[in-house]
């Protein structure tokens, strides 16, 4: 038989891309996303332990509010992680890549808690805070420059080049946990001017975590004006889309990546102060514990919109809190409580595709001759 007279049949579905949707809509596809995710953990759960999913969810929600000390750990948890969220979103928002978030804050950590050891004790303590204020922004801006350079100079590979930067940010904090080590051969600096409290950020009366949870709301709010009001934001917006566009109408690419990748750089060295000063009072290589990799996650699922990474910020803190608490009320490894985190975050993160896309059904298949 010809192939002109073979008969094709037309497919039963197609992916369209969607028109713009209200901004209700992407919520309520997302909170449909992570009710199924929850039925889904539900007899995931049965099948594996035997445990009474409703158990398992009451301490999920224990294990984040369970007590007013539970409340603030997250609250102070959900406050850094937002930070580096909002770091790393201009540079994302420019089409930027920046994976180094892990090290710039770590570089930031590394100049606060320098700050601290060498100065501590030898000059007013505010004197010294606002050095470590300084010290963090120009570290973390520093380590977030050296790709921003080469991306503008010379067109690397900004991946790359960020993710390398972690490792490099990783090993220099191990050279100087050595030599600051306390006591010799620990292998750790332990708590910085444990008893001066030289460098520690103050305190708002019996809450420790209030003033790192005050400077990320500001952060928050500066950094929002900053993208959708400011011609910067405006500017890195327009070479995020098309950099011969912005070449055209007058924009300097070049001067946009380093201008966003110092101030990624220093929001980072600020998350690095707040852990360093104003939560561990130490300095080790897993002060950023991963959230730089997060955060990258964080600023995606809240399309680059700082007043949204404050609900998914939550999101993935509840999440991580009351994975733990799954773990030791019910004496199960890490390994489950991690299924149960990743399960929720496959479904939210698919709930995107719906989100941008759709499915259309062809209700008579006709035959094509």
């Amino acid at each position: 038989m010809s192939s002109k007279n073979s008969k094709v049949r037309e497919p039963l579905f197609h992916i369209a891309k969607r028109d713009s949707l209200p901004w209700y809509k992407p919520w309520l596809i997302r909170i449909a996303a992570v009710v199924i995710a929850l039925i889904v953990c539900a007899v995931i759960t049965m099948f594996l332990t035997h445990e009474n999913p409703i158990s398992v969810y009451v301490s999920m929600f224990k294990g984040a509010f369970g007590t007013p000390r539970r409340i603030w750990n997250l609250l102070q948890s959900l406050a850094i992680l937002l930070c580096i969220s909002l770091a790393v979103t201009p540079a994302f928002k420019m089409r930027f890549w920046n994976i180094g978030a892990e090290g710039q804050v770590l570089v930031g950590g590394l100049a606060t808690a320098a700050c601290m050891i060498l100065l501590g004790g030898k000059i007013p303590n505010a004197l010294l805070i606002l050095i470590m204020i300084v010290a963090s922004m120009l570290g973390g801006a520093i380590w977030a420059i050296i790709p921003a350079f080469f991306k503008a100079k010379y067109n690397t590979n900004e991946t790359l080049f960020t993710l390398m930067m972690n490792y490099v940010g990783i090993q220099l904090v191990s050279y100087f946990v050595v030599v600051w080590e306390v006591p010799k051969g620990s292998g750790k600096i332990g708590i910085i001017n444990q008893s001066t409290h030289d460098g520690w950020l103050p305190t708002i009366g019996e809450y420790d975590y209030l003033l790192n949870i005050i400077i990320v709301f500001v952060i928050t709010i500066l950094m929002h004006v900053y993208l959708k009001y400011s011609k910067h934001g405006y500017e890195l917006s327009v070479v995020g889309e098309s950099e011969n566009t912005a070449r055209y109408i007058g924009i300097n690419v070049k001067k946009v990546i380093m201008r966003t990748m110092l101030l990624s750089g220093a929001v980072c060295g600020i998350a690095g102060l707040l852990l360093v000063g104003g939560t561990n009072h130490t300095i080790t290589t897993t002060t950023a514990n991963g959230r730089g990799f997060t955060a990258i996650m964080v600023s995606w699922l809240a399309q680059f919109n700082p007043i949204y990474m404050i609900m998914t910020s939550f999101l993935i803190v509840f999440l991580e809190k009351g994975a733990n608490e799954i773990s030791t009320v019910f004496g199960l490894n890490q390994s489950f409580s991690d299924i149960i985190t990743g399960i929720i975050l496959f479904f939210i993160i698919g709930s995107e595709f719906f989100i941008n896309y759709e499915l259309k059904f062809h209700h008579s298949r006709k035959e094509v001759k």
